[in-house]
């Protein structure tokens, strides 16, 4: 299951992802992390069956957890296939085809949304 964890300034200068680990056993796979002296988001894989331990661990540190379950959508009738979404994408979901089309892989999306917020003509959005 992918997670959004967001740190917010007052909690940035704490430990909160190594504790939540620590205190839970749970193991968090992080794929997508910005973080500076002020803010904190991260993408992170972690088992179903662990998920509501890990939530609260961060939560009570001060944390904001949520589930990424949403997929990202492309409207093709708006895309113009520009690829600004290729450029921002951590995981190398778009790439264009050798027509130059616009292709999406799906399985390797991990909603982090840098493509919808980087897309010129709001072709791309969360869920259906």
């Amino acid at each position: 299951m992918k997670i959004k964890i967001i740190i917010p300034t007052e909690r940035i200068q704490n430990p909160i992802i190594a504790e939540s680990m620590v205190k839970t056993g749970v193991l968090l796979n992080i794929m997508v992390a910005n973080i500076d002296s002020t803010y904190g988001e991260l993408i992170a894989d972690v088992e179903d069956g662990h998920f509501n331990r890990i939530k609260e661990a961060l939560e009570e540190r001060g944390a904001f957890v949520s589930t990424l379950d949403q997929p990202i959508h492309r409207d093709e009738e708006e895309c113009v296939e520009c690829g600004a979404c290729i450029s921002v994408c951590p995981m190398k979901v778009y790439t264009f085809d050798e027509k130059w089309n616009l292709f999406m892989d799906d399985k390797k999306c991990i909603r982090c949304g840098m493509c919808i917020k980087m897309c010129p003509h709001q072709a791309l959005k969360l869920g259906d």
